[in-house]
């Protein structure tokens, strides 16, 4: 059987005010509040509502037949409390609809893994927390910031014990010979590996729209037929899954409502269910559903689904990013120990890996997706206001320390 595991991931960050040389030790208003207000607003109305309602009811028609998984980021829910409760209850109507397994990882959308452990496993600990408290479950699958993976990653979660399942990226640089197709275990064999069929999870994300793409207009009827097609590699009657991953913001905001984004979305499981040799399942489903012993799968540099090079390079490619999230950690240690609460919750936003995102000077192609996110109009500038900012809360530790 070949099982579609359909995953979102869903996150805003909280985007940085201009904060310029003269405001430090002046002003500690960091966040562009209007801005992002503005951005959750607009995102709702374009996607959040009306993509929720969307699978709600695809949910309810299926009768448990069409399933999906979202990660939602703790600074994602923060917002939504304060911008958009409306949008937030609609995310717990999915959960309560049963249809929705909600995934696990870092409270803010962090690089911790990759800079300070101990970190990244409060950061973790904290999402499972609000997953627990505001949609009534216990997170059982992982997902690492932007699918960054490596076995250090893996050896961080066995901490964890109460996640099964890690999905990442099926980078053809891990893979070679293999396909995405098969679920895979870490190199310890502790938790299974689901990895990212990007190139057909990357015809929905980035090409629905690209009317020089040679299979547009994509239909759910074609996309479907090529699903359908995936079998042929398995001689062995295994069970196979494509693990389609992607941005939530995909529908309504990446592809906008009058490319057919959403009645793709809607025909989708339509199609798909024609065939009963083919359904959908969570990453939580597939350990019920195994019908082999996968093998272990070793990733020494890290990966993630980000730019043509899938690693961490859209973070941490030029002199620029390092120094920002060096500095950041070595403040971020100044204000624990300083005991400062309050100033621990400002200091974890800024961990966000957005930040660093903007500050990427890469060129073509993914330069421009990076432009295409940033509300910078440079990576000079983005990095001015971030290192400011730094300054700011360095400065008032410090004093605080002082007194």
């Amino acid at each position: 059987m070949l099982n579609v595991v359909l995953y979102f991931q869903v996150h805003q960050p909280r985007r940085l005010a201009p904060y310029r040389v003269l405001d430090i030790g002046r002003s500690h208003q960091y966040f562009n509040d209007n801005l992002n207000r503005n951005v959750v607003n607009k995102v709702a109305e374009k996607c959040y509502l009306r993509t929720n309602r969307l699978l709600l009811d695809l949910i309810d028609k299926f009768n448990g037949k069409f399933k999906v998984a979202f990660s939602i980021t703790g600074a994602f829910i923060e917002q939504l409390r304060e911008f958009r409760p409306d949008v937030l209850k609609s995310f717990k109507d999915l959960a309560d609809s049963g249809g929705v397994e909600f995934l696990g990882e870092t409270y803010y959308h962090s690089l911790a893994s990759l800079f300070d452990q101990d970190e990244f496993i409060e950061q973790v600990q904290m999402h499972s927390d609000l997953m627990e408290a505001d949609f009534g479950c216990k997170p059982v699958t992982f997902r690492n910031t932007e699918l960054i993976y490596c076995d250090q990653v893996a050896d961080l979660i066995t901490k964890m014990p109460q996640f099964k399942t890690i999905l990442t990226e099926g980078a053809d640089k891990i893979l070679g010979w293999r396909s995405p197709l098969y679920s895979y275990k870490t190199h310890k064999g502790r938790q299974l590996l689901l990895l990212k069929y990007y190139s057909l999870a990357d015809d929905i994300a980035f090409r629905f729209s690209d009317k020089n793409w040679s299979s547009y207009p994509l239909t759910a009827e074609r996309f479907a037929g090529w699903l359908h097609k995936l079998p042929l590699i398995e001689k062995h009657g295994r069970n196979l899954y494509v693990n389609l991953f992607m941005d939530y913001e995909t529908f309504g905001e990446h592809q906008w409502s009058d490319t057919g984004i959403f009645d793709f979305l809607w025909d989708l499981p339509h199609k798909v269910l024609k065939n009963d040799f083919f359904g959908f399942c969570q990453p939580r489903d597939v350990i019920k559903t195994l019908n082999y012993e996968p093998a272990p799968l070793s990733v020494h540099h890290p990966i993630s689904w980000a730019d043509c090079e899938r690693d961490t390079s859209a973070w941490l490619s030029n002199p620029m990013q390092w120094n920002a999230v060096r500095t950041f950690y070595d403040v971020l240690t100044k204000v624990k120990n300083s005991g400062r609460k309050d100033l621990l919750e400002t200091a974890r936003r800024l961990s966000t890996s957005d930040l660093y995102y903007y500050m990427c000077t890469k060129y073509f192609n993914d330069g421009d997706v990076h432009k295409y996110f940033s509300p910078y109009s440079t990576p000079e500038e983005a990095y001015v206001y971030f290192v400011n900012i730094l300054a700011d809360l360095e400065k008032t530790v410090e004093e605080e320390a002082v007194v």
